[in-house]
């Protein structure tokens, strides 16, 4: 399931990592916030190190929609509820200091981007409400959107939000140019490298799954911290979303602009050029990471809707992404708590990273070369909402719920478990005494208590590998994906391959083999 993006024959060759050597900055990922804080401080002269699990957009710069744009669904209207018109403002100035930095560099570098006009649409009566709540949220922050009848789609809406002269980007090919730049003036870019942990006042420690170096700072440009001092993992949810290509039958073209709905399921369109071929690509249908019956399900589900809304498309690439939602909504990016002031790093995105992680790199940057962007001042001074904190028990409850569903069965007698239904249960074998191993059929996994031990357990491609089911973050129970064909952990959103290695989240270590955890 490679994304449209991600499906290409440039491989990426990776700059050697020497352990022992001490830098002035080392970047933990290089997605679009990680490779963009590297290049402003090699720019400035820095010795920037960056460090990368496995390649140059590999998880959520790779798979996004790869929209630039300042309309973003009606998530201003959602802030303006929460937040002060100030601290909406500058949400709306970081966002836009972002999209102009980055299609400038574009612009600058040669790499071709298409404009477009942005939509927010309803196709229902009380999806307009939304609407007009989101165009005066718009208007207050300056943004010149208008509300429109007609938003050029094949399918009949009851109105939408337009904001003109946005952009689309391919992600890879700006990561690419990112990536050149910081190589031409010094800088490393290295794959294959995993942070582990940074210990020590500065020059810290930087320790990876391949050796030590030192920095005086370090940026977590991971997606979400893979370290817990600041407890950014109790603040956000994980949220897996899914992306279809598609070509239309001969002589249809996509719509004319870049769309997201206000219904949910969420339904978002744009059109992108590969090979000669305009494509449409589909997104949304989202859920919590863990959390679902069947991953399957939701990828179908949107392609249904695809195939209703646009008959006759041909389905070329599916894929999934994962993002990180704050439950006060307001991105986190700055200086890490308990960071001893030299470790930074920017999560939550809310799924409109191609600008709020510009935005970040920009402060993070600033604030370690000594400058001041006043509309991120603003963000760091925001105090957490009634309705954010609401947010934040209602989601660690949810943890601490699957925490207590996860081990409970497992723990009170034999069960295997598959997308979260019984599958075997074995009332007369002593509590210690293991169940015979199951043997998944084939895209399946299941998990089973072996003894005291939750076990995974699954087979892809003819290999049946048998794992812990207890994810290496903070102990939650694993979930199998029936679509990525992987364990992902409801918790906080750590994924591992069928045969355990660490795919994305907050862990910083593989599954280990059932009975050697």
């Amino acid at each position: 399931m490679a994304s449209i993006w991600l499906d290409r024959k440039k491989a990426f060759t990776s700059d050697p990592f020497e352990a022992g050597t001490t830098y002035d900055t080392v970047v933990a990922g290089a997605g679009l916030t990680g490779l963009v804080t590297a290049l402003l401080l090699a720019r400035a002269g820095q010795k920037v190190l960056v460090v990368e699990a496995r390649y140059p957009g590999a998880v959520t710069t790779g798979n996004t929609t790869a929209k630039v744009s300042l309309l973003q669904g009606t998530f201003l209207s959602r802030l303006a509820r929460q937040y002060s018109p100030q601290q909406v403002q500058a949400y709306v100035d970081g966002n836009r200091e972002g999209q102009a930095w980055l299609l400038r560099y574009l612009d600058e570098q040669g790499v071709a981007y298409q404009r477009r006009d942005a939509y927010t649409y309803a196709t229902s009566a009380q999806g307009t409400e939304k609407l007009r709540e989101e165009a005066s949220a718009s208007t207050t922050a300056g943004l010149d959107v208008e509300y429109v009848r007609d938003a050029g789609l094949p399918f009949a809406v009851h109105g939408a939000v337009r904001l003109a002269d946005q952009a689309q980007i391919h992600p890879m090919q700006v990561l690419d140019a990112l990536t050149a730049d910081i190589r031409s003036r010094g800088g490393a870019v290295v794959g294959g490298v995993r942070l582990r942990d940074v210990t020590g006042s500065s020059p810290s420690a930087v320790k990876t799954d391949k050796g030590t170096v030192r920095a005086d700072r370090v940026v977590l440009a991971t997606g979400i911290p893979v370290l817990d001092r600041g407890l950014y993992f109790a603040k956000l949810q994980p949220s897996r979303s899914y992306a279809a290509a598609v070509e239309l039958p001969e002589g249809q073209e996509p719509p004319p602009g870049m769309y997201i709905s206000v219904e949910q399921p969420t339904h978002s369109l744009r059109d992108v050029e590969t090979d000669g071929r305009r494509l449409l690509l589909v997104g949304g249908h989202g859920h919590h990471v863990g959390r679902t019956a069947s991953e399957k399900a939701h990828l179908d589900g949107l392609l249904d809707w695809t195939r209703q809304h646009f008959p006759g498309a041909v389905t070329t690439h599916t894929w999934s992404a994962q993002d990180y939602l704050p439950t006060n909504l307001m991105p986190f990016f700055g200086k890490l708590p308990r960071g001893r002031g030299h470790i930074y790093f920017g999560t939550g995105y809310n799924k409109w990273g191609m600008t709020n992680a510009v935005a970040a790199s920009l402060d993070i940057a600033a604030d370690i070369l000594g400058g001041n962007l006043p509309w991120a001042q603003t963000i760091h001074r925001r105090v957490t909402s009634p309705a954010g904190a609401l947010s934040a028990v209602a989601l660690n409850a949810g943890v601490a719920a699957k925490l207590a569903t996860g081990w409970g069965p497992l723990a009170a007698e034999g069960l295997a478990t598959e997308g979260g239904k019984v599958l075997k249960r074995d009332k007369e074998r002593p509590s210690a005494t293991p169940l015979a191993d199951p043997v998944p059929a084939e895209g399946t996994g299941a998990v089973y208590r072996d003894g005291t031990r939750p076990v995974a357990v699954s087979t892809v491609d003819g290999t049946t590998c048998r794992l812990s089911a207890v994810c290496t973050h903070l102990g939650g129970i694993l979930h199998w994906n029936d679509s990525e064909r992987s364990w992902d952990c409801p918790l906080h959103g750590s994924r591992f391959s069928s045969d355990g290695t660490l795919l994305e989240g907050p862990a910083t270590r593989n599954l280990p083999q059932a009975g050697k955890d």
